[in-house]
């Protein structure tokens, strides 16, 4: 204890109050340092191993490029056993969230990764500095050289989910907003004699200008089916990928009317409508929830103003006869 005692109190006599904590933090610090090598170890690939006993060029050039796909940043490729979970269900997660947000690279769940690291150990770093430098040991309280150290790592670590979360309010929202219209310009080519395939290239084009998330979604549907994929699954993916409840029951509508070999121009039609309501019906609410918003914002504004034209005169004619009795 006493042992502890003195090394308690000549760390306080060098650093200051914070002193202890100083050490601990710069302690897990390098603790944290030493153990990103083992981290980044990469485990060797099974097919690595099958190429070297087999020894054949051939083999490595088509049985890899055909179960392994090498268009991956190999720089990142490198540290994947560290910048990608090591949880299939955690990673499916995060993979699913970034194709909400629009980002469909196979590196997308690296580089969120990878920018949630960068940043919580840059803007650590930069906290840690600036408070060494501009705020001083000795003048500082525990509470603000957490502030200033952990607060701007923290931010850095959150900001890339931030980001995240906004991008796929926004391509929701966009989504929401143009599917009626997409509805509508499927029925008109579907009832023109268009299959749904020339329906759904032609959506594509036509929306660009107005929705372009809502069209590279119906693009990537359009190639997904030229390429032979299930229309179902297909539709299914995109269903996913929007996240949006209204693209969800389209998909059920269009399957149930293949399942059961009802006319889709039909269904369209019906679905369509409710779509035009369902838009009418949120614009409203909006215009309904404006009243109550503007509530607070009206009365910050108006009450100060009119307070002062009211009361002015009185104060400053009240105070005029306060200094003449004086």
């Amino acid at each position: 204890m006493d042992l502890i005692t003195n090394l308690n109190a000549m760390i306080t006599d060098l650093l200051g109050p914070a002193g202890p904590l100083i050490v601990v933090g710069g302690l897990g610090f390098i603790m944290i340092l030493s153990t990103i090598p083992m981290l980044l170890s990469q485990k060797p690939d099974p097919m690595d191993k099958l190429i070297e006993k087999s020894g054949r060029k051939k083999l490595e050039e088509n049985t890899k490029a055909v179960l392994r796909d090498n268009r991956r940043n190999e720089k990142l490729n490198k540290y994947a056993q560290f910048l990608e979970p090591q949880d299939e269900k955690e990673l499916s997660a995060v993979r699913l969230r970034l194709l909400q947000a629009g980002y469909r690279t196979k590196d997308a769940v690296r580089y969120f990764y990878f920018a949630q690291f960068t940043l919580g150990i840059g803007l650590l770093v930069a906290g840690v500095s600036y408070f060494l430098l501009f705020i001083g040991k000795e003048q500082a309280t525990t509470q603000q050289m957490l502030l200033y150290c952990l607060g701007p790592g923290a931010a850095g670590y959150m900001f890339p989910k931030y980001w995240i979360t906004r991008r796929v309010a926004a391509r929701k929202e966009e989504i929401e907003s143009g599917f009626p219209d997409a509805l509508d310009m499927m029925l008109v080519c579907v009832e023109a004699g268009q299959s749904m395939d020339q329906a759904i290239v032609r959506i594509s084009k036509e929306l660009r200008a107005s929705y372009p998330n809502l069209a590279d979604e119906f693009e990537l549907v359009s190639f997904e089916m030229k390429a032979g994929k299930d229309k179902s699954q297909v539709l299914a993916d995109m269903s996913e990928r929007c996240g949006v409840q209204d693209v969800s029951s389209f998909v059920t509508v269009l399957n149930q009317s293949q399942s059961f070999g009802t006319s889709i121009s039909d269904a369209l039609r019906v679905y369509a409508d409710e779509m035009r309501d369902k838009r009418v019906m949120r614009a409203e609410e909006k215009a309904n929830k404006l009243p109550t918003k503007m509530t607070l914002t009206t009365m910050m504004l108006t009450v100060p103003p009119l307070l002062i034209i009211l009361v002015g005169p009185s104060a400053v004619g009240i105070t005029e006869m306060g200094n003449i009795g004086n």
